[in-house]
């Protein structure tokens, strides 16, 4: 039987009354609405929920579906112990949906009774999944869960392996609901713990907007930097819901907004108007068409050190200096960074202090190979994700001895030295504010105690992003 019901749901535990002991009531807007959403499951009567979260173990490189034949937890780490669950999983449907993903090439990784001794996980029903789940067990609890937890995969994976779950589900006598767990931006107002920034509404309206109009190209090709900014949590939830309605068109109903601690909580329910074709081909078309526009603008520091990697990775060698590369690249020498991020995260970043080939072109060449396949701290980068990746490089000028007082971690780089010991931290990184923090840092990557002798260096960068 097809899903009967979709829906967005946020999940701040403050909004359940043992957590927040009369703070709910800032909410009050959010918790009316995740009541009139219980509501409607119960007329529903699923006999399974489907619940996307992101807050169970997340890898980095598959989905972790529980297929326990119990999930349990509680909210003890926000006071309130004896909000607790226990849930049946529908272990059957689980298992179908595994085996599908494993046949379509979606990774994933079953969690079950053993996974302490795989993976070293605890499994637990976590707080992306309590709080929906607490106000649906008001209103009705005969049904089964299947509990995923997304991971930080290919978006088009994640919708994949929606298409999957209703797949299995329209085969299947069994009704179903899904809820995608997440909030918005974590930075929508100066009220947010984690700080403002002015593209945090911004991305909450967009977001609103697409999912009002049943929009979902135009989901997917959100700008990643807007979407790093937001620093939000349900949008891969989203993905694998919005996978589910892929032979669907659809509007929602914003069943509710609000940002009253300064984080996005939205309750929106999807609503089906007619059958059509897949849209699977043209969120790829739409992706690809937004990649190649963004590249068409792409500066020639960035583009070599994609460039060059995208080439290693393809044919094993090192790309020939293209005829694109400025005067400066081919004539100048100077040490060189190339960081590469992935979602927003860091994915590799590999330098030289000094130069070591004939030029900068050369250098950012090596660098960025050496960025994406020998960082210690990360697995090479794979050929299925290059298209997912965005490149930062630095041409660092040379560095000059500085006292701590001298320093400024948004303008200067770093370099702390004891011996043969050496540690380097490049300037304006998100979350390095301040000196102290930039020497820790520093000081921890050269193995260097603080109260060690050591000396202090500081440079300036050319970046190019």
């Amino acid at each position: 039987m097809p899903i009967i019901g979709q829906f967005l749901m946020p999940h701040p535990p403050i909004i359940i009354s043992e957590v927040g002991r009369g703070e709910e009531k800032s909410a009050q807007k959010t918790i009316d609405a995740c009541t009139k959403i219980s509501k409607e499951v119960a007329n529903l009567k699923p006999d399974t929920i489907i619940i996307i979260t992101p807050h169970g173990p997340v890898f980095s490189d598959a989905v972790a579906i529980c297929n326990a034949s119990f999930i349990e937890g509680n909210l003890k780490n926000f006071n309130a112990p004896s909000v607790s669950f226990k849930f049946k999983i529908n272990k059957e449907l689980t298992d179908k949906i595994i085996d599908l993903a494993d046949e379509s090439e979606i990774p994933v990784a079953p969690l079950g009774e053993n996974s302490y001794i795989e993976y070293n996980i605890r499994l637990s029903l976590d707080h992306g999944a309590i709080v929906p789940l607490y106000f649906i067990n008001k209103e009705y609890k005969d049904f089964s869960l299947i509990h995923i937890t997304y991971g930080m995969i290919n978006p088009i994976k994640l919708y994949e392996l929606g298409i999957k779950i209703a797949e299995v589900f329209k085969n299947s006598k069994e009704k179903a609901v899904i809820i995608a767990s997440g909030d918005l931006s974590h930075k929508a107002s100066t009220n947010s713990p984690y700080g403002f920034d002015e593209l945090g509404p911004e991305f909450d309206n967009q977001l609103l907007d697409h999912l009002r109009d049943g929009k979902v190209a135009e989901i997917f090709t959100m700008d990643k930097s807007l979407v790093k900014r937001a620093a939000e949590c349900g949008l891969r939830s989203l993905y694998i819901l919005l996978g589910t309605l892929d032979e669907y068109d659809f509007k929602s109903e914003i069943l509710s907004y609000e940002a009253p601690f300064g984080i996005g909580y939205a309750n929106v329910k999807f609503i089906i108007e007619q059958n059509t074709e897949s849209k699977l081909q043209t969120i790829r078309q739409s992706i690809e068409n937004s990649l190649k526009q963004k590249r068409a603008i792409e500066n020639p520091y960035v583009k070599l050190a994609r460039e060059s990697l995208e080439y290693y990775i393809k044919h094993q060698k090192y790309i020939k200096i293209p005829s694109y590369v400025t005067d400066e690249m081919l004539n100048q020498k100077s040490g060189v960074f190339v960081s590469i991020y992935k979602n927003g995260e860091l994915r590799g970043c590999i330098g030289t202090i000094y130069p070591l080939t004939n030029s900068i072109a050369e250098e950012i060449i090596r660098n960025s190979v050496q960025s994406g396949t020998n960082d210690p701290r990360f697995y090479p980068v794979e050929e299925d994700e290059l298209d997912e990746l965005e490149y930062s490089v630095d041409v660092l000028m040379p560095p000059k001895p500085a006292a701590k007082e001298d320093l400024d971690p948004k303008r200067y780089g770093v370099i702390v030295r004891k011996g043969i010991r050496a540690g380097l931290l490049l300037p304006n990184l998100d979350g390095v504010d301040t000196v102290e923090k930039q020497l820790q840092i520093a000081l921890k990557k050269a193995g260097i105690s603080p109260n060690e002798n050591y000396s202090i260096e500081r440079f300036e960068v050319k970046r190019y992003r």
